[in-house]
């Protein structure tokens, strides 16, 4: 009975009905259970109104008054009215006004007391308020929810939809976190805390429903993490029986860092575990993840097993088929990309399948359904967030539980990433390959632009490339028309007589292949683009970087772009173009000219943006979270995390009666992961 009213639409709710319902189902809520789980971005604290003569100016507050007469009407202009209404509180009166809203007079009555909510202003000795929001003071509640809204749906609205859902709600419902667990953890009944984070008679209900609600949310999560995880703990027919490692090292060019070598032990120790290595090798920008990654195809080839590494560009997989081919002279090497004529296709199809071809480096051309392995032992995957799950279950599903190694170049805080990657190991590169050069960061304003020109102009001269990121879109303008006018700008004021490139998102993905590899060839000097630009794409001869409206990234997008130069041998430096002034800002630029270590940046950007950046459906394939902050809960994630280790080592597949609850959230959060 209870999963059967959470799951009915909430159109049937008292005063939703079908127009109103299609508006909930915008705010993500189209059942009254999804209404439930819609929970108030803030609250109003109604519970301690000020007399209107200390009430604090400028900052939201509450004040209780006495209406004194009927409010009136003026028509300023043509579809302009304002309604203007005197309170008082005894001592003090106070002027409120209301612009538009032809219901005030009906709604405010003369003689009767009320608890206005907004923010007061002082006119000289006169204080008013501006469409404050108002309760009749017989009736007001000690605190307000405050919900996300969408246009022709209030807060109001909502509070009296979540109203009639908890009025729905039986005298006992089924919790789906056992009450062992709840009386360990000091954790309230889910009845207590859906109530009491909609509609709480003081603050400290708030935080007891909080803590419940985060706490339920990141164990479900952290269940669905980690059966994810289990499920790869199958035995493998495809263990390793020697480590070849040190004899790839032979083969390198240079020293291996001890990152690189911590990071090549733990993929060896998984791979010759009997269990299928499920590793993600998280590296800054320049941390030498491919090496990491070829030391570990050598040493699946040398035990008989095959090796495939999908990239997400064309250009990418020629770069690793290039640098693979060279260093591992003694396997065979071949590029499978969507673009290569039938014939050469079909002849890496049978290498394949005999197994003659030990490793192959492709695109999604990797996952055609007439691509098959003899015996595949080791699948990669570069730039991990480019590929959904289902991409990586794909290339994985044609060996029989093949070892799987992930890479990321998008430095995350560890806790972040122990969230976002929760069904993997994780293997950290945290020092750079020696010889890499630090990469010389400055931030000037719009005013110095010309001096930077002159700059970018002195190093083509001498041979070089540059990247320009082109101002970031206003709305209603799309990237193909900024990145040209301001191309058209750099060709004929700052830049004239240099071959200019344009990258932009409206370019089909063979435009933008055929222009990344003249720039990678040296035929464009300056490539101008938005941020399209392709992550990981070696161009060792670009030296600059220039960012316009650089206060419009995150630290970590910064960061990305960044890492585009200083891959070579030649100094390299980054401007960023800023005319902001605000303090965040300033701190963001600064951080960025301060340091080069993507992991600092990563925190740094998680403690000013928040997770939004590295956390999120789209991005990650990972369910979105409802009320826990990852900043801020982490100690409630390390208890969650125990919790549903417990849980597992005792019933792994959640079978047992006390956790059917679990059970069914679990499948109900992961239920589209795989998209």
């Amino acid at each position: 009975m209870m999963r059967s009213l959470f799951e009915r639409n909430i159109r049937d709710l008292k005063g939703v009905g079908e127009k109103r319902a299609k508006l909930f189902e915008k705010l993500g809520a189209p059942t009254v259970g999804a209404l439930l789980r819609l929970y108030p971005r803030t609250y109003e604290d109604l519970s301690r109104p000020y007399p209107i003569r200390l009430a604090p100016l400028n900052e939201p507050c509450a004040v209780r008054a006495t209406v004194l007469e009927r409010p009136k009407e003026t028509r300023i202009r043509a579809g302009m009215m304002i309604c203007k209404v005197t309170v008082t509180d005894g001592e003090s009166d106070m002027e409120l006004t209301y612009f538009n809203n032809p219901y005030i007079p009906s709604m405010l009555k003369a003689d009767e007391e009320y608890v206005f909510y907004g923010k007061v202003t002082a006119n000289f000795l006169k204080r008013e308020m501006t469409t404050p929001e108002f309760v009749r003071a017989a009736v007001c509640p000690p605190i307000r929810p405050v919900y996300h809204q969408t246009l022709g749906l209030t807060s109001r609205m909502i509070e009296n939809a979540v109203k009639s859902a908890l009025d729905l709600l039986p005298d006992r419902i089924r919790d789906p976190i056992p009450e062992a667990i709840r009386e360990k953890y000091g954790l309230c009944p889910l009845r207590f805390a859906l109530e009491n984070i909609h509609l709480p008679q003081d603050m400290e209900a708030v935080e007891t429903a909080r803590k419940r609600l985060i706490f339920e949310e990141l164990l479900i999560l952290q269940l669905g993490l980690l059966r994810l995880k289990g499920r790869s703990r199958s035995i493998s027919l495809l263990r390793l029986d020697h480590d070849c490692s040190e004899r790839f090292y032979g083969l390198l060019p240079f020293e291996p860092t001890q990152a690189q070598r911590r990071a090549v032990k733990e993929a060896i120790a998984d791979m010759m575990s009997g269990f299928p290595m499920n590793r993600l090798i998280q590296g800054d920008v320049g941390s030498g993840k491919t090496a990491v990654a070829a030391a570990l195809c050598c040493c699946a080839v040398e035990n008989g097993m095959q090796a495939a590494l999908m990239a997400p560009t064309e250009i990418l997989a020629q770069q690793h088929y290039a640098s693979l081919s060279a260093l591992l002279r003694d396997t065979r090497v071949a590029l499978l990309t969507g673009s290569m004529p039938a014939a050469k296709k079909r002849e890496i199809l049978q290498g394949l399948l005999d197994g003659e071809i030990q490793l192959v480096i492709g695109t999604h051309a990797l996952l055609s359904e007439n691509v098959a392995f003899r015996r595949l032992g080791l699948v990669i995957t570069d730039e991990q967030h480019r590929f959904g799950v289902a991409q990586r279950a794909a290339l994985a599903s044609k060996g029989d539980h093949p070892h799987m190694l992930v890479m990321s170049a998008t430095p995350i805080p560890r806790t972040l990433a122990l969230m976002i990657y929760g069904d993997l190991d994780i293997s950290i590169l945290d020092e750079l390959p020696p010889g890499r050069q630090k990469i010389d960061t400055y931030a000037i304003t719009g005013d110095k632009r010309l001096r930077a020109f002159r700059f970018i102009r002195k190093h083509i001269d001498e041979g070089r490339q540059c990247y320009i990121i082109c101002p970031m879109i206003d709305e209603g303008q799309n990237d193909m028309a900024s990145v040209n006018e301001y191309a058209e700008k750099v060709r004929t004021r700052w830049l004239p007589d240099y071959p200019v490139g344009v990258l932009h998102g409206k370019m089909k993905p063979k435009e933008k292949e055929a222009i990344m590899t003249d720039f990678a060839r040296g035929n464009i000097a300056v490539l101008i683009s938005t941020t399209v630009v392709e992550v990981g794409v070696d161009v060792p001869n670009a030296v600059v970087m220039l960012i316009e409206n650089a206060e419009r990234y995150g630290l970590s997008q910064l960061h990305q772009l960044r890492g585009r130069v200083g891959r070579g041998k030649y100094k390299s430096t980054c401007i960023l173009i800023s005319d902001a002034q605000n303090e965040e800002t300033v701190a963001r630029l600064k951080t960025m000219c301060a340091t080069n270590d993507g992991f600092q940046i990563a925190e740094q950007d998680l403690k000013l943006r928040g997770p939004g950046d590295f956390f999120g459906h789209r991005q990650h394939g990972l369910p979105e979270l409802k009320i826990a902050d990852m900043v801020h809960d982490m100690d409630l994630l390390k208890e969650a995390q125990s919790v549903a280790r417990e849980i597992l080592s005792m019933d792994a597949e959640l079978e047992s009666p006390q956790h059917r609850g679990l059970r069914a959230e679990v499948k109900q959060l992961f239920e589209n992961r795989a998209d």
